[in-house]
Order: structure tokens, then sequence, then C-alpha cells
């Protein structure tokens, strides 16, 4: 197998690589992402992960991983991590838990990192994270109900419970940092990357 793989099932992931003319297949990675982060944090579940380390550690993984048993392709590997008050968050298991952490998140700034790789025969090769900060605004109830009515449940799909790109902008009063990268990659350091690998043309 030749050309690019994408080693995630994400469609944001992809509609950003087809809107960028990269021709791609996808082939989402199989790895125990949980047991990844606990590995990180150690015996201590509570400890405090570094965003960026956890986001290219789950990248590189996934990268990896595919790359073992794709011959020469090249595999892009994506993770996107927030962290909010030291703590790196999960997604939601329902809008219950969906309504508590846009709650919790409402007139507050959280960090999010999206990190890329791409990797060739089980070894990385490239790599980089975009760290983003974004600050909610303080919405009210009312909003925060008429939001969840209209997502519905495929805001459970974004860890932050959010598509930045739609409805979800509106939560939202600061970003400070890469738009891509809030989509869930560093489309542009990717797109460069792609050049030198010959992926693209330069």
């Amino acid at each position: 197998m030749t050309g690019l793989v994408l080693a995630s099932g994400s469609a944001s992931r992809a509609a950003m690589l087809t809107a960028a003319g990269v021709e791609f297949t996808v082939r989402p990675a199989d790895i125990d992402e949980a047991a990844l982060m606990a590995a990180m944090a150690g015996a201590d579940a509570a400890a405090v992960a570094d965003a960026a380390a956890v986001a290219q550690a789950l990248a590189d993984e996934k990268a990896r991983a595919v790359s073992a048993v794709t011959g020469a392709a090249l595999v892009l590997g994506g993770d996107t991590v927030i962290q909010l008050d030291g703590e790196i968050l999960s997604k939601c298991a329902d809008m219950d838990a969906a309504r508590a952490l846009l709650e919790r998140m409402a007139g507050r700034a959280h960090l999010l990192v999206s990190a890329a790789a791409l990797a060739r025969g089980g070894q990385v090769i490239w790599r980089h994270a975009g760290a983003v900060t974004l600050t909610m605004r303080a919405f009210s109830p009312a909003f925060l109900a008429d939001y969840l009515a209209a997502e519905g449940p495929a805001i459970l799909s974004s860890v932050g419970c959010y598509h930045y790109e739609g409805r979800g902008a509106q939560l939202f009063s600061a970003v400070e940092g890469d738009y891509f990268s809030v989509l869930g990659m560093p489309l542009l350091p990717l797109l460069a990357a792609l050049r030198d690998e010959g992926v693209i043309g330069s």
C-alpha cells in the first residue's frame, strides 16, 4: 500500500484533508487510549498530565500502529486533548454529562491541544502539536438548553462537547491559537510535511 493513510475515524480530520485537496484512505487505529493515558499518569490516577505530551503520544501511537501493517504507506495519526484545571477531559457518556461539563466550562478558559504524527514502517518520522486557549462565555441556562437541543448527541463525539466550525462557535468569547487545531489537526504544519514527503505538490 502506498499513499497517505489516515489512522483515524474522525470525520473532522477527513473533511479537513479532503477540503485541502489531499488524497488519502482511512484505516482507524485500534489502540487502548485509556491504558496509554493511565500509563502516562503513572501510579497516581489523579496526576496532572501534560496535555501536549498526552495528545502527541496518542497521535504517535495511532500512526505507529497502523504503519506497522501498511508497508510503504505514509500514515497520519491524530488526537485532540482538552485540559481544564489540570485535568485531561474525557468524552461525555450522555447529554446530562455534556450539560454538566459545559456548565463547568462556562466563563472560563481551557487548553486544547491537537497533535499529528506521520509514520512509515512502524516508525514516527514527523510530529507536531498545536495548542489553543479557548475562553467560553458565561452563557445563560436558556441558551445552553437550546444549544443542547439543537446539537443533540452528535456533540458527544467531541471531548469538549462542541463543534467549533458550527453552532459551537457561539459558546466562545475568545480563542487564541490555530483555527485548524481547534477542529482537530494542525493542518498547515501537516501540509508542509506532506510536501516534504512528496505526497502533495510543492
